[in-house]
């Protein structure tokens, strides 16, 4: 059941962040969709994670692949947070289009890795049965 439990609170807040992105879209007083490219870093955020965990040789040691793994998913969770910052820079859209978008990202990415602590520990409930 804690499972469940944690898949709805997974659920929701994903749902939050992408409210708070899509605000950060479409109020009429924002009117610009450019931010919307953040939704490729929530895509590949976690690829190397997931290839790194199928070529690792054990769980408990690091290794070369892991490591390489967290440098290129902090890349681009990096760059997920500069799009905004250097669109609004550049005055494509406004500071506050960009503050809403980066407290989505927070919440996505934070989402992304409570996924992972909670169905990835390869236990008997893991995000694999789903």
């Amino acid at each position: 059941m804690a499972g469940i439990k944690a898949l709805v609170a997974l659920s929701f807040s994903g749902a939050l962040g992408l409210t708070l992105l899509l605000l950060g879209c479409a109020l009429q007083h924002f009117g610009q969709y450019w931010p919307m490219f953040v939704l490729i870093f929530y895509i590949l955020s976690p690829i190397p994670n997931l290839i790194a965990k199928r070529h690792a040789d054990d769980t408990e040691s690091s290794n070369a692949c892991r490591e390489l793994a967290y440098f290129l998913t902090t890349g681009i969770v990096v760059s997920a947070y500069g799009l905004p910052i250097v669109l609004a820079r550049t005055s494509v859209i406004k500071w506050g289009a960009c503050g809403l978008v980066m407290g989505g990202n927070s919440v996505i990415f934070l989402t992304i890795l409570g996924f992972f602590l909670t169905f990835g520990r390869g236990d008997d409930f893991s995000w694999e049965q789903w």
